[in-house]
């Protein structure tokens, strides 16, 4: 694994600590406001969730002096490939595990597969993983730690970490998720966060998450588990 490039010294453990916070603030008001507290409609709702997290992760990285399109060149072949083989799996997963619920046909079902599918997949793996891990990296660029590799699996474990406080407090922030249930979405970020955390590319993990979304959307968009929030 390799740190992310920054564009200066302001990426530090001091400067990044604050926007981690920030970070996990944003991930629980949002699903409590907006799903919970105001009920808004589910399609409505991705709407809402997808500016604020794009708008947060830019003005993040903008701050900070993280480049994502630095990132994003990063071992992009392998971020894809790990990106693709995990999305196989996880869509696999959902179908074997989930049962079937009837669902939209039609153009509908091709507004459910990009919107609810790829659009709202994509984001909660940039929010979920790519932000967190990625943050954690930076914050520790200036350290010397990610000179040595050993260093480097250190600093990889707490990126994880990161990921995994933020997926728990994401979904704590809807009803369906304060429960024994919370325990498949923190499983799951184990794997959805590979293909990140290995290149520390941000292209790797909303392509894995999307392709679990859009197994939900064709095989069990009635599921208790994916697609929050549910009626």
């Amino acid at each position: 694994m390799t740190q992310p490039k920054v564009q200066s010294r302001r990426s530090s453990l001091g400067v990044q600590t604050p926007w981690l916070a920030a970070g996990l603030l944003t991930g629980f008001v949002v699903p409590f406001l907006f799903a919970d507290v105001l009920a808004l409609p589910r399609d409505l709702y991705y709407g809402v969730y997808a500016a604020i997290v794009v708008g947060f992760v830019a003005l993040w990285a903008r701050s900070t002096g993280v480049s994502l399109t630095a990132a994003a060149r990063r071992h992009w072949v392998l971020a894809i490939v790990l990106g693709v083989l995990v999305a196989v799996l996880l869509a696999t997963v959902v179908v074997r595990t989930e049962p079937p619920t009837p669902g939209p046909t039609g153009v509908a079902l091709v507004w459910a597969v990009l919107w609810r599918g790829i659009v709202y997949g994509a984001v909660d793996g940039l929010l979920l993983s790519v932000f967190p891990i990625l943050a954690v990296f930076a914050a520790m660029q200036d350290s010397g730690v990610l000179a040595r590799w050993g260093g480097r699996v250190l600093v990889g474990a707490a990126a994880l970490l990161a990921s995994l406080v933020m997926t728990a407090v994401y979904h704590l922030g809807y009803t369906d998720f304060r429960s024994p249930a919370l325990i498949k979405p923190v499983g799951g970020d184990v794997v959805w966060s590979l293909p990140t955390l290995v290149t520390l590319n941000p292209v790797g993990a909303p392509i894995a998450h999307a392709g679990m979304h859009i197994a939900a959307v064709l095989h069990s968009p009635g599921t208790a588990t994916f697609l929050p929030p549910h009626d």
